[in-house]
């Protein structure tokens, strides 16, 4: 027997895989993040199944609820939000289940960051003008690692995915000015990101902490800032792939010169 660990993904409950969806169907034991799992895909598990709610739980006690269950032959899938090698907090509870001599299987699930992205319809790596996508969150009452400050990662001037950070909005604009981060830099937040209630914010950096505040925002919201937000995305028609450049050759097409 093992424990799985499910991404649920970001809240629609078809975002999940089919595989976390056939394995939540079988277990025995389901244990959710009862904030941020939608109790529709929960529904999806067998009547006769075991539902635990996780959110009021300290890790101790998930264990002492799922180890047993295990060595008693029991199929336990613990479900969380998005994907758990994001921000899941999962290392803690495979350890344990290392210690206790417990198998796991990690299934990997939607990110926030893609569906606000996709909500956006927004590509997070545009050529030439942005390749590189840094998912980080801002200092709060957790500290960030000496080398993970945000102005610092923000010096790279890439597409900014801040988990995390609603409560922070001023923090994030004073931390990418200090950067060198214009004042005029696309800005959007997505919150619950595929939910019913999504809300979506394009702004500007200067502008992020009122526009935060007017809406309402403090939880469970992605903020992602640079030039790949760019919200009028007839200004980005200059920047192509080389993939599909009728000149570029590669292994499938003969690049044809212009």
């Amino acid at each position: 027997m093992k424990v799985y660990i499910i991404g649920a993904g970001p809240g629609d409950p078809e975002l999940i895989t089919v595989k976390g969806l056939n394995l939540l169907r079988q277990a025995d034991v389901v244990m959710y993040t009862d904030s941020l799992v939608s109790e529709r895909l929960i529904a999806e598990a067998k009547p006769e199944a075991e539902v635990i709610k996780s959110a009021g739980l300290s890790l101790e006690e998930m264990m002492d609820i799922i180890i047993p269950r295990v060595r008693e032959g029991k199929v336990v899938a613990r479900v969380h939000t998005g994907d758990p090698a994001v921000f899941g907090a999962i290392m803690e509870q495979i350890i344990r289940l290392k210690q206790a001599g417990i198998a796991y299987e990690i299934i990997p699930g939607v990110s926030s960051v893609f569906a606000a992205a996709a909500v956006l319809g927004a590509e997070l790596t545009i050529p030439e003008l942005t390749q590189t996508v840094i998912l980080t969150r801002t200092e709060g009452r957790t500290p960030m690692p000496e080398r993970e400050k945000l102005k610092d990662l923000a010096r790279h001037h890439c597409t900014l995915a801040l988990f995390l950070s609603a409560t922070l909005a001023k923090k994030v604009v004073q931390e990418l000015k200090e950067a060198g981060w214009s004042e005029e830099t696309p800005v959007a937040v997505v919150y619950k990101a595929s939910w019913p209630d999504q809300k979506v914010i394009r702004t500007i950096l200067r502008d992020l902490p009122e526009e935060m505040h007017q809406a309402g925002i403090r939880s469970q919201a992605m903020i992602l800032a640079g030039w790949a937000l760019e919200p009028d995305q007839e200004k980005l028609a200059a920047y192509r792939s080389k993939l599909y450049d009728p000149s570029f050759t590669h292994g499938y097409r003969q690049g044809v010169e212009q």
